[in-house]
């Protein structure tokens, strides 16, 4: 590759042995315009994760197992492919005495670390963006303006969470807290942005002292006087005035989010402050929704299931008749979403694969991958979307008249790990790392698994992945009333087919119980289960979930779908 040949030139030049980039740019959000995806540029691989690793003889990609079978099929050729945590980053570096270059504004000290470790080999920062040097473009400036939600959207307004995020920097000790996450700041003063293709995200940074004195960091051509006049406690200052502004703090100690601080701006802050070891408490306050967002969020789930359960009865009905493929699909649910007109954009790249497509975890259908529906073979949609009130995410694998006994029986079992998580029995201490077990159980007892945790935490209105909960092997936060998680367990088989069913849920707490309780509003496919394998808890779930589903669609269908959605969520 060209590109490749004239970075290591430029490395030469540098006198490193290496060069690392990562996926992120240096707002650290999970979805990066297509402008600053330099991972995508240098290696073709578009998932939303991974980091390349471009040494003078060798190029190296690693992601973690989402993304294995995509990056050997999207960059293959030219990288050799690492998965991570299975093979550990430091044996492609272990017995080299490396020099590698970074750019610091689009590093942590936690991601360098993880290449440190037992590692004899040096990093070097490097300020001026090396990829930068390579790829020219032009750099069309978004100035799309922030905007404030409505009182109707959240029940705690701005002054009341700074006023939480201040008792919690003086009951630390800490004299400021420079947030760095652009999704806390989001919450924190109730705004959005257009900063991002899938989330709401205004781009920015802010820094908050013990007296609630408030800067906030953007792109200013971005703020509206209408912003400005709701915040007049707040000043707004230039992005580029960031480092002139913390330079002038000494003496003083912070409180910084480590995981998306950057290297740049920490050592900035650590030159002459102290850094205290705290995280950045906003992701822990973010997680815990009110009442009235469970309200919201309920409400966008049930638009959003009516797009989706319309879309697959719309499948079910023309897949053999017409030329439907995973792009064409995928339009169409999207036109099903855009008829409510509280829906603004996708929550993510949807994933609609059939067959052996099906089997790639975070697979995007392109002109070259794009498959028909075909007769016999199995359909995994996995979809979300941003409404004025809250953000969905949800995956249903339907039967395309699919006969495969051994593909029911693994559908089963995956169905039968989600229905265990919906039930699971949530205790004081209960955390996700004990939920993941169950979801897994099923599978295992026929020696098969997953290679993605079992589910996620879900912002409001904000990314549709966003912590610090999660149902996932290490997982160690305890699950609290409010909180938003992903249940979905699946089973891949490559160049066969792929399973996943996903709902979201949220905690919820009634008479000093925790339970969990489903928010996504569409039928189970029905066709691919094989009810012997269910026992009687698990048929009454299932019974009882589409008694809801039926109940809160039916007013929404025509005549068709209504007689479909009879079906759909009758008995078995």
């Amino acid at each position: 590759m060209e590109k490749i040949k004239k970075l290591r030139k430029i490395l030469k030049r540098e006198k490193i042995h290496g060069y690392l980039i990562p996926k992120n740019d240096e707002f650290f959000g999970e979805y990066v315009s297509e402008n600053n995806d330099r991972l995508k540029y240098i290696s073709n691989f578009s998932g939303s994760f991974g980091f390349a690793l471009i040494l003078s003889n060798k190029s190296y990609l690693f992601v973690d197992g989402r993304y294995t079978l995509q990056a050997s099929e999207q960059c293959g050729k030219k990288f050799d492919i690492i998965t991570i945590p299975d093979k550990k980053i430091r044996s492609v570096l272990k017995r080299n005495r490396y020099l590698i270059g970074f750019d610091p504004k689009l590093f942590t000290k936690i991601m360098i670390d993880k290449f440190l470790a037992n590692n004899i080999c040096k990093f070097k920062p490097i300020t001026k963006n090396l990829i930068d040097e390579v790829w020219k473009r032009n750099t069309k400036k978004n100035i799309k303006k922030f905007y404030t939600l409505p009182k109707k959207s959240v029940d705690n307004q701005y002054e009341y969470k700074i006023n939480k995020l201040v008792t919690s920097i003086k009951k630390i000790g800490a004299d400021y807290q420079f947030i760095t996450a652009s999704e806390n700041n989001a919450w924190l003063l109730n705004i959005r942005g257009a900063d991002s293709k899938y989330s709401p995200i205004p781009n920015s940074y802010m820094l908050v002292d013990k007296n609630k004195n408030i800067f906030f960091f953007c792109d200013l051509k971005k703020i509206s006087f209408k912003v400005k006049n709701q915040f007049k406690k707040i000043k707004f200052i230039s992005i580029s005035s960031l480092v002139k502004v913390l330079r002038k703090i000494n003496e003083k100690k912070f409180i910084i989010d480590k995981n998306t601080c950057s290297i740049f701006f920490e050592k900035i802050i650590s030159e002459n402050n102290k850094i205290l070891s705290f995280q950045d408490p906003i992701y822990f306050l973010k997680a815990l929704k009110s009442r009235k967002e469970i309200d919201n969020i309920k409400k966008a789930h049930l638009y959003d299931g009516v797009a989706l359960t319309k879309y697959l009865f719309w499948i079910k009905k023309n897949f053999y008749k017409k030329k439907i493929t995973e792009i064409s699909g995928s339009n169409k649910l999207h036109e099903f979403r855009k008829k409510s007109s509280f829906y603004k954009f996708p929550s993510f790249p949807t994933i609609s694969g059939t067959g052996p497509n099906g089997a790639i975890i975070h697979y995007h259908a392109s002109n070259k991958t794009n498959r028909l529906l075909r007769r016999g073979d199995i359909y995994l949609v996995d979809s979300g979307g941003q409404y004025n009130f809250g953000t969905t995410d949800v995956t249903r694998t339907i039967s395309l008249r699919n006969k495969n006994k051994r593909i029911k029986n693994i559908f089963t079992r995956v169905l039968k790990g989600h229905i265990a998580v919906s039930n699971f029995d949530l205790k004081k201490n209960t955390s996700g790392s004990q939920i993941d077990k169950l979801a897994r159980k099923f599978l295992k007892q026929v020696g098969l698994n997953y290679s993605h945790g079992t589910g996620h935490g879900v912002g409001y209105f904000l990314n549709v992945h966003e912590g610090p909960q999660a149902i996932s092997k290490f997982n160690k936060v305890k699950l609290q009333e409010g909180m938003i998680l992903s249940n979905e367990p699946g089973y891949y088989e490559k160049n066969k087919f792929g399973i996943r069913i996903e709902n979201l849920i949220f905690v919820k707490k009634q008479k000093n119980k925790r339970f969990f309780e489903n928010l996504t509003m569409a039928p189970i496919d029905k066709d691919l289960i094989n009810k012997n394998l269910l026992n009687e808890n698990e048929k009454k779930w299932l019974n009882n979930y589409h008694k809801i589903v039926f109940k809160n669609l039916k007013n929404f269908m025509n005549k068709f779908e209504i007689s479909e959605l009879s079906k759909a969520c009758s008995a078995i």
